[in-house]
């Protein structure tokens, strides 16, 4: 049974993937977000900040599972006389391996223009300085893809100032079950959730359940609003971080007892670790020095609720992401069994 559950939870996150949505633009995903839930018979509504959130039923204390459709991305900066785009990064996005990425530009007007982050002067036979150079936003620039060598011919295509700079996410999953691509942070775990979702057609929760989907939680404030009134425990399906010092692997379910910010709740992190147990999930306790998630910013606006943070891990984070197939599924082995499904 399992395995259906992954394979549509890496469906729902392909589709996903393929909608731009860096944070500040998320109306399409959303959209999409709530055409999914609907089709699954599930009520659910487009917040006025942006997310969606949906009442998948069940009985008893609240609890609300939270995800983030928003991802990283830019916006232009400036039109600069040559008439390539100077951006300026939305949170994470790194100059250092976004060089060379093809990027979609969205006007105001609705016309979406190609383009390529492109190092300055980016030629290896002209630029003497190409190795030392260092690799900012102010080093680098999107060339946009129509003939323009002007601000004027630049501005005249409809690109200006706050336009949205979005990557490409160059989504793939390899016969082995990797799963490569920008945006699984944290787009994988918003088809984790959706899977669940269909799985709750069906079955009956041991709690009333809720599911956020956010749409600012790359700058900070995604969920700090809107907890439904019986809700008393909150948990944030998120990337799990893979690197030195850590126990999770892309193969894992990463549950979180601190983060940056400091800890989550004993009682929620104790109770993750027995369904893991229960379910056999393979799992790791790490601690995350440089993290913060949505159930942070919930508690941070002051809500009185129990929280805690999960997710499948995902190597290279904020870069050209990988994850696996077993993470997805330990992740939702982990939630059937923390749900009593």
């Amino acid at each position: 049974m399992l395995s259906k559950y992954t394979d549509i939870a890496l469906r729902e996150t392909e589709q996903l993937l393929a909608i731009d949505s860096p944070t500040g633009c998320t109306a399409e995903a959303e959209a999409h977000l709530l055409a999914r839930f609907e089709a699954l018979g599930f009520s659910a509504r487009r917040l006025c900040k942006g997310g969606v959130l949906a009442d998948l039923g069940g009985e008893g204390e609240g609890i609300l599972l939270m995800a983030h459709t928003d991802t990283l991305g830019a916006m232009v900066a400036e039109v600069k006389p040559n008439g390539r785009l100077r951006i300026s990064p939305l949170n994470g996005l790194e100059a250092n391996n976004a060089e060379t990425e093809n990027v979609r530009i969205h006007t105001r007007s609705g016309k979406v223009y190609e383009g390529t982050l492109q190092l300055c002067n980016a030629s290896v036979h002209v630029n003497d300085n190409y190795k030392k150079c260092e690799r900012t936003f102010d080093t680098l620039e999107v060339v946009v893809d129509m003939p323009t060598a002007s601000a004027a011919e630049t501005a005249a295509l409809g690109i200006r100032t706050g336009d949205f700079i979005c990557p490409e996410p160059r989504t793939r999953i390899t016969e082995s079950g990797y799963i490569k691509s920008r945006f699984l942070d944290d787009k994988l775990s918003v088809g984790i959730l959706l899977s669940l979702a269909d799985r709750l057609r069906e079955a009956r929760p041991n709690r009333h359940v809720y599911m956020l989907i956010t749409a600012f939680e790359e700058v900070g404030h995604g969920a700090s609003f809107t907890v439904p009134a019986d809700v008393r425990e909150l948990l944030c399906v998120d990337m799990g971080c893979v690197g030195d010092g850590l126990a999770c692997t892309e193969h894992t379910v990463s549950i979180c007892p601190k983060d940056s910010h400091g800890p989550y709740s004993k009682e929620v992190v104790d109770g993750l670790v027995r369904a893991a147990e229960a379910s056999g999930a393979a799992y790791a306790l790490d601690i995350y020095p440089h993290y913060g998630s949505d159930a942070g910013a919930c508690v941070a606006a002051g809500n009185d609720v129990r929280f805690g943070l999960i997710g499948p891990g995902v190597y290279a984070s904020h870069g050209y992401e990988r994850s696996h197939s077993d993470g997805v599924l330990n992740t939702l082995k982990l939630l059937f069994t923390y749900l009593g499904l």
